[in-house]
This record gives C-alpha cells, sequence and structure tokens, in this order.
C-alpha cells in the first residue's frame, strides 16, 4: 500500500488506459441496459459491478505472495488513489484564480465537481474548488487506504467501485434518484469510517483542534452528506473559513448549509487547504500501513488466546 501511495505521489492518474476510466465506461454500458426507474434496478446494477470487481480483485491474492503480491497490491493502490491529482487541479484552480483567470478556473471545475461553473463567479469557483478538495481527501485517498488496509486488494478496488458507481449514479436528479439510490446509500456506509479517519487527522494536524472540533461538532450533521459534511466542517474549522451556501447543480439547485465560522475562502485558503489535503493523505498511507501490519497479529493473538482458554 504504502509503494502505491508513492507511485501516486510521483506519478498521479495515469495519463491514459485509466482502469477507472474503463470501469466507468463498462458501468456506463451495463447501466444502459439495466436501467430502470425503480432501486431494485440500481441494486441490480451494484451487486453486478461492484460484485464482479471484489471477486476478481479477490482472484490474485490467493495465488500471489512475495514479490508479486506487492505488485498487484501496489499496482492496485496506485490506480485506486487520486489525491494527487485531485491536489494538482486545486493547486491549479488557485493560481487561475491568482491570474484573475476566470475562464481558466472555470474549464477546471469539472475536474474536481459536477457543479456548473458557469454560474460561478471567483468566490464561488473557491469554494467549490475547497469543498472538492475536502471531500474528495477522504474519497480519493483516506478510503481506498482504509478499506486496503481491512480487506487487501478486494477492498482497495471494490471501495473505488463503489466510489465511481456513486460519481456516475448517486445523484439526487429525476433520472437517478431511485435507480442511483443503492449506490448513493452504499457509498455512504463504505465511507463512514473513512470519513471519520479524516476528520480525527485534521483535528490532530490541521492547526486548530478546538474550532475544528467545534465546527464538526456544530455543522456536519445539517450536511446532505453524513461522511461528506464531516470533512468539510473539518476543512472549515481548521482553515477558519466559511463553506456552504447556494450551489448550482447541473439538475437544481441546492442551499447547502453553512460550514464553519469565518469569511469566504480566497485563493490562499484554496492553497492552504490543497497542503491540508497532502498532510492528511501523508498522515492516514502511515496509519493504514499500521493498522494493515497489526491486524493480522492480532488476529493470531486472539486465536491463541481462544485456544488456551479453550483447553
Amino acid at each position: 500500500m504504502v509503494a502505491g501511495f508513492v507511485l501516486d505521489e510521483l506519478f498521479g492518474d495515469p495519463s491514459r488506459g485509466h482502469p477507472v476510466a474503463g470501469f466507468g465506461r463498462l458501468t456506463g454500458a451495463v447501466e444502459r441496459r439495466m436501467y430502470r426507474d425503480s432501486r431494485a434496478a440500481g441494486v441490480g446494477l451494484v451487486g453486478v459491478m461492484v460484485g464482479s470487481t471484489v471477486a476478481l480483485a479477490a482472484l490474485p491474492g490467493r495465488r500471489s505472495a512475495g514479490v508479486v503480491g506487492v505488485a498487484v497490491t501496489a499496482a492496485s493502490t496506485w490506480v485506486a488513489l487520486g489525491g494527487t491529482s485531485l491536489c494538482r487541479v486545486g493547486d491549479a484552480v488557485a493560481q487561475a484564480l491568482e491570474a484573475e483567470d476566470l475562464e481558466g478556473a472555470r474549464a477546471l471545475i469539472p475536474s474536481l465537481c459536477g457543479r456548473d461553473p458557469e454560474s460561478l463567479d471567483e468566490a464561488g469557483l473557491c469554494r467549490a474548488a475547497l469543498e472538492s478538495i475536502a471531500e474528495n481527501t477522504s474519497d480519493a485517498t483516506v478510503g481506498p487506504l482504509v478499506w486496503g488496509a481491512l480487506a487487501g486488494v478486494p477492498g482497495v478496488l471494490g471501495y473505488r467501485a463503489v466510489n465511481t458507481l456513486d460519481a456516475m449514479v448517486g445523484y439526487r436528479s429525476e433520472r437517478y434518484r431511485n435507480f442511483g439510490w443503492a449506490a448513493a446509500r452504499l457509498d455512504d456506509l463504505v465511507n463512514l469510517l473513512p470519513a471519520r479517519l479524516a476528520g480525527s487527522l485534521l483535528v490532530v494536524i490541521g492547526g486548530a483542534p478546538r474550532r475544528t472540533i467545534a465546527a464538526w461538532r456544530r455543522d456536519s450533521s445539517a450536511h446532505p452528506s453524513p461522511n461528506a459534511g464531516v470533512v468539510e466542517a473539518g476543512f472549515a474549522g481548521a482553515l477558519g473559513v466559511q463553506l456552504g451556501g447556494r450551489t448550482v447543480y447541473p439538475y437544481g439547485v441546492e442551499m447547502r448549509p453553512t460550514l464553519g465560522s469565518g469569511p469566504a475562502p480566497g485563493p490562499a485558503d484554496l492553497r492552504a487547504a490543497v497542503a491540508l489535503s497532502r498532510r492528511v493523505q501523508r498522515a492516514t498511507v502511515l496509519t493504514c500501513a499500521v493498522v494493515a501490519v497489526v491486524r493480522p497479529r492480532v488476529g493470531v493473538a486472539a486465536r491463541r488466546f481462544s485456544r488456551r482458554s479453550a483447553g
């Protein structure tokens, strides 16, 4: 996992032939065949796409050991992570805003989130980018690493499959309100632990623990997502800015709750968010590496204790 994280830090996302993009195209083709305006059809899509991903990811693990096992885990982790590319785009948006190039910043926003960039002024562009940096720090790095530590390669790739499905169909639009329900709810479930680990790391390394805890406790539950609210409120508290408000998507307008207390973020705050995201990502890989090493040993010790007790 650490090797895969280092590959992501060095190279970012593969520029061509990205497996996640291939998974997205395949999912789109399967969706066109399976789509019905019902939750049951959406459950079927999740079962087919996530189930097949986990099953295929589990096959090499049964036969791989040593260098081969390390290579498979590192490659799987690398393709599942997206933190470096996320931060690069965040820096590029900040640079465009600093140069007063609003059109350049608008052109970058679709790489971060699904908002309508043409509806955003400078403040809106900055807030959209910062909120996306916050949420995707958890989704693009913390989540894959947590599930890799808990379940190995099937955990890493299974998590990425769930998260990609949510990004494709987990919207509140007319088309996906029913069909995307299962993908959205499963994404909420698998992100419960990663989002709270990310929030805890923000408290520890964000530089403003009291303010971060206060924003988390006060504001996160008002967010429509039980997980994005945690990390967005945590970033708002750590950076001393206010997030939330009117948010325009292609399918409509949402009034998001206020997160944090402070001024609206500017380009300097976006730069600070990118730096904070990188610190959280690095702290996460160290934490998850320890868990991945310790977890099997704890299990062995528990089984030995159980046998001795039974004896």
